[in-house]
């Protein structure tokens, strides 16, 4: 470990109730291939690799990220963040503070200016006897509703609606409950004999949602019954199967909403629905605007 950190991550023990997260930065952001300079933060920072690849160097250690993956980046420790892909990595930033404590004003007030250290400034990383602190395996993969509730709280932060300082801290404590589960989650062996297969399906799900992934051919793809499979699956990944394929495919839409100029009828059939209406009615469902209103929307991030 540097001997720069020596004092870091400071660490605060509170019940759960104590806990009351504030949002100082959430943003999408687009990164060109090369290093970016080192330094260090008073607040913390969740760093989500959404497209490419990317490095951090932490702790006297270069973790190395792939799209999909996530690095909590604690208060006070010197770090070194490196876009890896040509021509660009894609990130989701977030930037807050465990207990509200930390005074951002602008963006250049969560970075430490070297010269002029203000001590009493840095946050305190909140832990709990339930949980090792996030700090102690900074690196995650987070599940598609934990990816969901980040986009969600950019989204809020960003169109800044009535009562969005509310949302966010509530998207905040649910994103920092999923990282937790995770991290307490990390075993050498998997609880059950079928995970390996179920994990590989989700990985197909996630990477090609527009497959039709009816239960019947999830089944068929364990070699176990339909209502097992069903429920060995809700148990690993927090939804029954039909609902996770929507939500693969509701953030599919997304995405190509975002970055692409495609029809939304294109979109519906890109993303596994043969109907524009039907994909619209779910959309809004989830979103609770139209498809043509997100991509609007989401031109200022």
């Amino acid at each position: 470990m540097d001997t720069r950190d020596a004092n870091f991550p400071r660490f605060r023990s509170a019940l759960f109730r104590e806990w009351s997260p504030s949002i100082h930065y959430a943003q999408f952001q687009r990164l060109p291939r090369g290093r970016l300079p080192e330094r260090r933060i008073y607040d913390f920072e969740l760093l989500y690799v959404s497209h490419g690849e990317a490095a951090i160097t932490m702790f006297g250690e270069r973790f190395s990220l792939t799209a999909g993956q996530l690095i909590f980046l604690p208060s006070g420790i010197y770090h070194q963040n490196e876009a890896l892909s040509e021509p660009e990595t894609r990130f989701l930033g977030i930037h807050f503070d465990f207990f509200d404590e930390v005074d951002i004003q602008t963006e250049s007030d969560m970075v430490v200016n070297e010269g002029n250290v203000q001590h009493n400034r840095f946050g305190y990383e909140a832990v709990s006897d339930t949980f090792p602190p996030l700090s102690q395996h900074p690196v995650y993969t987070p599940s598609l509703m934990c990816v969901q509730l980040m986009e969600q709280l950019v989204h809020e932060f960003t169109m800044r609606p009535p009562g969005y300082e509310l949302v966010c801290r509530a998207h905040m404590l649910n994103i920092l409950a999923h990282l937790l589960r995770q991290s307490n989650a990390r075993t050498p062996f998997l609880a059950s004999q079928h995970d390996s297969k179920l994990i590989k399906l989700i990985e197909m799900i996630d990477k090609s949602p527009a497959e039709p992934w009816t239960n019947t051919l999830l089944a068929e793809r364990m070699n176990l019954s339909i209502d097992h499979t069903a429920k060995l699956f809700k148990k690993l990944a927090g939804l029954p199967p039909n609902e996770y394929v929507h939500a693969a495919r509701h953030r599919e839409a997304r995405r190509l909403l975002r970055e692409t100029e495609s029809s939304i009828e294109c979109i519906s059939e890109e993303i596994g629905y043969s109907g524009i209406h039907y994909f619209s009615r779910l959309f809004r469902k989830h979103e609770g605007i139209s498809a043509s209103e997100y991509r609007k929307l989401t031109k200022v991030l």
